[in-house]
Order: C-alpha cells, then sequence, then structure tokens
C-alpha cells in the first residue's frame, strides 16, 4: 500500500472510531463521548501522560483515537491500545505544514464529541480545525514559556487563540492557570497528571554509585531533559563550588540539544558533572541519589519529581510553576536562576543527616495520584461537557 493511501485509511478508521455523523457536535445523554486526543512532537511526559489516558478510556470500552506525528506512536505504542492516525505537526510555526495539520484534524474530528488536545501548539492547531462546529475542546497546557522576544509574542498569541476556543482549559501548575484565565479562558481547572508507577531498585545503591565513580562522595541525580527551561547551566554554576571538602558528584540523566554545550564547560572547567544521556534505571539512579536536584527555570507536575518522592528521596528545586505544591514538606526550595542559593540548599542537605531523614520520609509519605485518578478527572470533563453520564 502506498504510503498516501495508508495515511488515508489510517485516517479513515481514526474518523470512524472517535466519532459517527460528519459535523461532531455534543453526545446526547447517556451515550458515551467518543474521544480524539491530539498531541505534538513528545519524548517525554505528555506522550506518557496521552498513553495513560487513551489506555484508560479504551480498558473503559470508551471509543478514542488518537492523533499525532508518527514517531510518537512508535515511542508510545498509542496503536496498541487506540486508533492512531498520523498528522505531521511541527514543534514551531510552519504556515504550511500547519495549514495541513488544521485540515487532517478536522477530517479526523469530523464524528468525535471531544477533542482533548495535550500541549499549546496541539491545543492551537485543534481550535482552527473545529472553528465553526459544536466539538467540545479541551486543552491540557503541560508547559510554559521561559523565553522572551519573537517566541514569546507567538507563544502569548496561541495561548490567546487557545483560552478563546477551548470550552476547559486543564493546567499543571497555578501559575498557568492565572495565565490563562487572564488570558480569557472561560473555565480552568487542574490537570492530574501522574507519574507511572515506579519499579522496585534492581541493584544495590553501593553498586550503582560505584559505577558512576561516586567514590565516597554524595550522588546527587537531576532527571531532565537537556534544555533550556531546565535551568542546567545553574545546576552547573552551583556544582563550581566552593565546597567544604570535596563536591559531591552531579550526574544528570537524560539528553537534548544542549548536551554539546554543557559537555564542554564540564570539561572546560572540571566540575563534578557527569551526563549519563538517556536511562532506563531510573530507580537504580534513585536509589544510589542522596536527593534529587530540579534547577528548572519552569515545571509543571514533573514524572520526575513524583518518582522520587516515590523512591522517598528529598527534592532541592526551584520555587516555580507547579513544584512548590509536589515538594512541599519533602525537600528543600529555592529561587530559579540562584546558583548560590542552589548551593546553599545541597551543602545544608547533605550537612544534616536528621533534616535528610525527615525529608525523605516525608517524600516516602506524600499521597500522590495514580493513573486511575487521571483517567476519572479527564472523563469527569468529558461527560460534563457532553451530558454524558456513563
Amino acid at each position: 500500500m502506498a504510503e498516501t493511501e495508508a495515511v488515508r485509511e489510517a485516517g479513515t478508521e481514526a474518523g470512524t472510531e472517535a466519532g459517527g455523523k460528519a459535523g461532531g457536535g455534543s453526545g446526547p445523554a447517556g451515550r458515551v463521548p467518543r474521544v480524539l486526543l491530539v498531541l505534538g512532537t513528545s519524548t517525554g511526559g505528555i506522550g506518557r501522560h496521552v498513553r495513560t489516558i487513551a489506555g484508560g478510556l479504551a480498558a473503559e470500552g470508551r471509543p478514542v483515537a488518537v492523533a499525532g506525528p508518527p514517531r510518537t506512536d512508535a515511542a508510545f505504542g498509542f496503536s496498541q491500545v487506540a486508533r492512531f492516525a498520523a498528522v505531521a505537526m511541527s514543534d514551531r510555526p510552519r504556515p504550511v505544514r500547519d495549514a495541513r495539520a488544521v485540515a487532517r484534524l478536522r477530517a479526523l474530528a469530523a464524528g468525535a464529541d471531544v477533542v482533548h488536545a495535550h500541549g499549546l501548539r496541539a491545543g492551537a492547531l485543534a481550535a482552527l480545525a473545529l472553528a465553526g462546529r459544536r466539538t467540545a475542546l479541551v486543552v491540557t497546557l503541560h508547559n510554559a514559556l521561559t523565553a522572551g522576544g519573537t517566541v514569546g509574542l507567538v507563544y502569548a498569541g496561541l495561548e490567546r487563540l487557545v483560552a478563546r476556543r477551548a470550552d476547559r482549559v486543564l493546567v499543571v501548575s497555578p501559575d498557568l492557570g492565572e495565565r490563562m484565565a487572564a488570558r480569557g479562558a472561560r473555565h480552568v481547572a487542574p490537570a492530574v497528571v501522574p507519574a507511572p508507577p515506579l519499579r522496585p531498585a534492581a541493584r544495590p545503591a553501593a553498586e550503582v554509585a560505584a559505577e558512576l565513580g561516586a567514590g565516597e562522595r554524595p550522588v546527587l541525580l537531576t532527571l531532565a531533559r537537556l534544555a533550556q527551561q531546565k535551568g542546567l547551566e545553574t545546576l552547573l554554576d552551583a556544582a563550581a563550588g566552593p565546597f567544604d571538602g570535596p563536591p559531591p558528584l552531579f550526574v544528570v540523566a537524560g539528553d537534548g540539544p544542549l548536551r554539546a554545550g554543557l559537555l564542554a564547560r564540564i570539561d572546560r572547567e572540571g566540575l563534578p558533572v557527569r551526563l549519563l544521556g538517556d536511562r532506563t534505571d531510573v530507580a537504580d539512579l534513585l536509589g544510589a541519589a542522596a536527593a534529587l536536584v530540579v534547577p528548572s527555570r519552569w515545571e509543571g507536575q514533573p514524572l520526575s519529581v513524583q518518582e522520587a518522592l516515590r523512591a522517598g528521596r528529598p527534592v532541592v528545586a526551584t520555587a516555580t510553576g507547579g513544584l512548590p505544591g509536589m515538594v512541599a514538606d519533602a525537600g528543600l526550595l529555592v529561587p530559579p536562576g540562584d546558583a548560590a542559593a542552589l548551593r546553599t540548599a545541597i551543602t545544608r542537605l547533605l550537612g544534616d543527616p536528621v533534616l535528610a531523614a525527615r525529608l525523605g520520609a516525608a517524600a516516602a509519605a506524600r499521597r500522590l495520584p495514580d493513573e486511575a485518578a487521571a483517567i476519572r478527572a479527564v472523563v469527569s470533563v468529558y461527560d460534563d461537557l457532553t451530558g454524558s453520564r456513563s
């Protein structure tokens, strides 16, 4: 089958799975709403969250389809639990490609009762695709912009479009909710974005620490994509010291566009930092770590912090976005971009075993939402919008 024919067939099947007659509209009372989930490029949290929702809806016998770039299906296996339709969506504005994506989404959403888009770009494209239709639009915002200039202006325009068109805007942090309300969003509510259950560590902490080359030094773990939002230059500034005695070993698990620049600085300045690349043994790394360090410029509900809390690890993080509410009494918070405050908090934690034990116990005791709670939350929104009651 030619590629164009395969794409066309996938689109037809996804549209059939997501709904019946063209034109969409709210489902009649008592009928289970037909849902089309939409996402853009993702290699991490957004993709995992959409996979959770798709799998949960399918397990309940609810009609659901997923639309997004083909590589998201390869990464997250959407087609294993739902109909998947390929839609080429770039991570930045490209007028010709965006116009094609809007047309494609309009066709796919023809029979859906609810379109649930994840991320601002996907939300804006879905809003344009649904223009003139009664189909309900839900948009979950997972991230905030941390850059200014032209990018910031474009981002603000997309926010206004989503705020104006979406029936529900779900947000991962209070500041995002305030921002969207100021943009004119009619109904803003918190999103529930849980981390998958953390598998037990497979190896002893001492073995992992030895593999990392820590020696007698404590290990401080950062789980992050190597990108601008994650504030990794602040982490390197903090790692540069000074420390009383040998510095701890900072290890960063993850990859991204800033890797070469970060590595060059680490080598040039001889910093006690190791870039591990992408890892599948997060539980092992957490077991060997004295704490999770989160130097981000902004975060919503990062899965890495949820994983650290479930592992009973203290968190040293920036006080931004959804982090204060997540960390609560299980860690120490510092201002974003303040390397001296970050280093001071790390030194305080490592130098006070009683404090570290208290924060670790508070982490283990934190009650976090699970995947079932995430499914209940979105089902409630879908049913409310369509007048359905299952």
